[in-house]
């Protein structure tokens, strides 16, 4: 085979085995997921279901979150005006990581008409990964502060996550890494451990002894010589 051929091949091959790697190993998946909301409000309980989006994208040492709702939800008997409403909501972590992420926005833009659906705005947070591993992101309770009420959304259909994503955590993971604790540990109080302890210092006293020992030899030596 001809240096030109060898050359070809050698390039398509590379180029195969990355188009594999990239389609092996998404980085993301999304999905609009449907939840319904049941939401205590001033005036009662009320329900509605809206399509979640959640997204994620890369920012310094962790990811920018988010979330977005295509319907309105709840409403208000009276007309909202411009700034009188301020969303907020948690996302469930789970897969490789746990706990709560907080998303925040801004207020309305403009005014919310009495009996209309309210329009959240999009919300966002940081997330910093604890974990490495694929971690799912899945739509919490959204709280809606308006004219000093609050009123609390709670998903009830369990719904599934909305974002997938395969995190890096900054140091590593979590594990354990080489080289152990760079801190001090103290010994623990049982018997054996005591011994091991007081062994320890015992063989310090003995190295500490047996190099001042060596210090007064060379020492007594060096006045013999100068006599």
């Amino acid at each position: 085979m001809s240096y030109r051929k060898r050359t070809a091949a050698l390039v398509s091959a590379a180029a195969l085995a990355g188009s594999a790697v990239l389609l092996a190993a998404p980085t993301a998946q999304a999905e609009v997921v449907d939840v319904n909301y049941q939401c205590e409000t001033p005036i009662g309980d009320k329900s509605a279901v809206s399509p979640i989006d959640i997204e994620g994208v890369e920012s310094g040492s962790g990811y920018k979150i988010t979330m977005s709702w295509q319907k309105g939800v709840s409403s208000s008997p009276v007309e909202l005006g411009k700034g009188a409403m301020n969303p907020s909501a948690t996302i469930e972590l789970g897969g490789a990581d746990s706990g709560t992420l907080t998303v925040t926005g801004h207020a309305n833009q403009a005014a919310i008409p009495a009996d209309t659906p309210i329009k959240i705005s999009d919300l966002s947070g940081t997330y910093t990964p604890k974990k490495t591993g694929k971690v799912t992101f899945t739509a919490g309770v959204l709280t809606i502060k308006a004219l000093g009420t609050t009123t609390t959304c709670t998903p009830s259909n369990d719904p599934g996550p909305s974002l997938t994503l395969d995190v890096t955590a900054p140091d590593g993971g979590g594990a354990p890494q080489d080289g152990g604790d760079s801190g001090a540990e103290l010994p623990q109080t049982g018997p054996e451990d005591s011994a091991i302890a007081l062994g320890t210092l015992g063989g310090t006293v003995l190295l500490a002894g047996a190099a001042g020992a060596l210090w007064l030899t060379r020492r007594n030596q060096a006045a013999r010589v100068r006599r």
